[in-house]
Parts: C-alpha cells; structure tokens; sequence
C-alpha cells in the first residue's frame, strides 16, 4: 500500500514537471543555440563588409566604411537571433535586409543630409514625373531646370549634390513612411510563387519598371544595365563608356531619380 502511494507521488511529480517544461507551439522561434548563432555570424560577416562598401559608395566621401561595418555586424547578430528557419527564406537573403537595414538606421540617426537637399530630391523626382508624363519622353535637364525655376547651373550642382544622398535605391523598402524599421519578410508567403496575389504584383511592378526602364536616355539606361545587372563599380562603368566616375554617378543619380518619378506618377 506504502509501495502504491509513494509511486503515485512520482507520477505526479513528473507530471507537474512536465507542465512546467512544456514548450508552446507556434509564435516566436525557439532560441537558436549560441554555437549555431556564433558560425552563422562568422560565416556571413565578409557580407557585411561587401553590402558596406557598397552602401558607402552611393554616400559623401566622409561617411566611414568602419561604422557602416559596426552598424552592419549589429544587424547580421540581429538577424542570427531572429532567423526562422521554418520560413522558406534562406539565411543569407534574410540577412542582407537586416544588415543593410541597420546601416540605414545608422544613417538616418546621423541625419547628415541636410533637409534641403531632400526636399530638391522630391522636387526633382516629381518634375521627371510630370514631364514624362506631358511630354511622352524622357525630359532634357534645360527641360527639367525650366520646370523648377532654376538656372541649368544650378540643376546640375543638385544633382552632384545629390549622388551622395543616398538615391540609390527606387523605393525605401527598409521603413515605414515615419521612419520606423519595418520587417519585411513578415509579409512574404512561404513560398510566394504559389501566392496568385503576390505572383499578379511582381509581374505587374517588373513590367512598369521595364517599361520606366526603357524610355530612359540611352546612356542612363546602360549605367542602370550595368550597375544593377552585371554590379560593375561606379568606376569599371565608367572605364566601360569612357566616361569620368563623377559623370556616372550624375547620369545614375538621373536615371533613378527618373524611375522614381515615373513609377509614383498615378
């Protein structure tokens, strides 16, 4: 009887545990062991020095590869801790956001742009819109000045102003309209291709950027053909159409500057 009680008692007692040690399913991933963290960290950290060049590239001569690195590695720790392998994303591609998103971060938390250079950058993106728009082509700079009400000079000294303000990009993918970080890759289906939604919005967004694409003058379209297809340096472009890397970074900061205003004409 003594023997029947006491092996009650343990059963009990490992019931009780069992309750306390029961893992929840679904939500947040289980933390990821510190060893897996640590090799993922260090396997994906030349990453960040590539996306950090490359990110400095597009900025002023003295913004630090060496911070964009440190904000960079923040991200890539980031991106290790909240990684879901359950999620039909690889690791890398999930990085790269987090990483380069961090680097944004830092920047926009430096605000060295100075506010009237970002409003020149809306004013143009807007006036190669319009234009576009009422001329069937793409706008000539005497055009564009015209449209802003500033001599020609002055136009191509906002665009040299602008290369390193941070155009390189069509749309801000890394935030929200107020500025706040925003993860992305929460609103991706595991497998987008079988999302019909998804699938009709990628075709109909790549077939207006090609078509943006197309009406650029023919050598902004080759510095975007080569920049972002074959990820040739501002420089090896340069050495390709016998151009100076100052000229490119203008007619890049153009063409983008275009596309941007094309694709945000309703």
């Amino acid at each position: 009887m003594a023997a029947s009680a006491e092996s009650q008692k343990r059963a009990k007692g490992k019931d009780v545990s069992a309750k306390r040690t029961k893992v929840p399913t679904g939500g947040a991933p289980a933390a990821r062991p510190r060893v897996e963290r640590d090799q993922l960290i260090e396997a994906h950290l030349p990453l960040v020095k590539y996306l950090a060049c490359r990110v400095a590239a597009k900025l002023p001569s003295h913004v630090s590869v060496e911070d964009l690195v440190s904000a960079g590695v923040i991200g890539l720790i980031d991106a290790a801790e909240k990684f879901d392998g359950g999620r039909e994303v690889q690791f890398k591609t999930y990085a790269e956001i987090r990483i380069r998103g961090a680097m944004l971060d830092s920047l926009r938390r430096s605000d060295w742009a100075p506010r009237r250079l970002r409003r020149s950058e809306r004013a143009i993106e807007e006036a190669y819109g319009v234009l576009a728009g009422r001329l069937k082509r793409a706008a000539t700079d005497e055009e564009v000045a015209a449209h802003l009400g500033i001599p020609l000079a002055d136009f191509h000294q906002l665009l040299s102003e602008l290369e390193g303000v941070g155009v390189g990009g069509f749309v801000s993918l890394s935030s929200t309209s107020d500025g706040e970080a925003q993860d992305l890759l929460q609103y991706l289906p595991c497998a987008p291709e079988a999302d019909p939604g998804y699938a009709f919005e990628r075709r109909e967004a790549e077939a207006r950027l090609a078509a943006a694409i197309d009406q650029l003058p023919l050598k902004e379209r080759r510095v975007i053909a080569l920049y972002y297809h074959e990820e040739l340096t501002m420089k090896e472009i340069g050495q390709v159409l016998g151009i100076t890397e100052s000229r490119v970074c203008q007619l890049h900061s153009k063409a983008v500057l275009r596309l941007r205003g094309s694709l945000t004409m309703k």
